[in-house]
């Protein structure tokens, strides 16, 4: 972990949605708090256990939540993209953390402390309207997600992770590439199995010419079948 000290990314762009709902005196309040922060590939950013103290915005790069599991397994609880927020829900809690983070590749971070957001939200209501909203938004995904992984079965979990990767990451430029490279073993613990399963699901999908593989490279080939098999679980 680095700190950025030529803070070359500017907080209006960092955290943009926050940012324009406070007003000058807190804008101020913020900028002469926040620390950017680089992070290398698999570098962990917090950890379980530990005591929630900062506010977090992915500015650039990929970030995984992350849970170990039982005999050491992981399961990937979301992945965060730029510009989204995490690291808070703990504090407002008043609890320590329940998951990890770890950088998916070099990722740049802006991290505000709680304690100054939480006296900004004492006066400034669209800023705790804010949380409640994205709050909630988490909280209905992580619903979804677990009645998902728990009720589809291998295939239909496989697909709706695939899916998962093109809604919050996109697609290359050839349309096609999923804009993210995730190890067999990241793949499956976004989807809830084993290594080994989702290794054999990824070849069957490319048996049925719903995807090709390219190393850590999936390319769709058939979307709409990828989506059905998603549906159907």
């Amino acid at each position: 972990m680095v700190a950025d000290s030529s803070n070359v990314i500017s907080l209006s762009e960092s955290i943009p949605e926050i940012w324009n709902l406070l007003n000058d005196k807190e804008q101020s309040m913020v900028a002469s708090n926040a620390r950017i922060m680089e992070f290398k590939k698999n570098e962990v950013i917090y950890r379980e256990e530990e005591i929630p103290m900062d506010l977090m915005c992915l500015c650039k790069g990929k970030v995984k939540i992350y849970k170990d599991g039982v005999g050491g397994r992981s399961q990937i609880i979301r992945m965060i993209r730029p510009t989204q927020y995490f690291g808070y829900r703990a504090f407002f809690a008043n609890q320590p953390y329940v998951t990890a983070a770890s950088a998916f590749e070099p990722s740049t971070i802006c991290f505000i402390p709680m304690n100054l957001i939480n006296e900004i939200v004492s006066t400034n209501s669209k800023l705790g309207s804010f949380f409640i909203r994205e709050l909630s938004t988490d909280l209905g995904i992580a619903d979804e997600r677990v009645v998902n992984l728990t009720q589809k079965h291998i295939r239909g979990r496989l697909a709706e992770s695939l899916i998962f990767l093109i809604e919050n990451y996109g697609l290359e430029e050839d349309g096609a590439t999923i804009s993210i490279y995730l190890s067999r073993e990241d793949l499956a613990n976004l989807s809830n199995m084993t290594t080994s399963n989702a290794i054999r699901t990824l070849s069957t999908f490319v048996d049925e010419h719903i995807i090709t593989l390219d190393g850590r490279k999936i390319k769709i080939i058939d979307e709409e079948k990828l989506r059905k098999i998603s549906k159907i679980g």
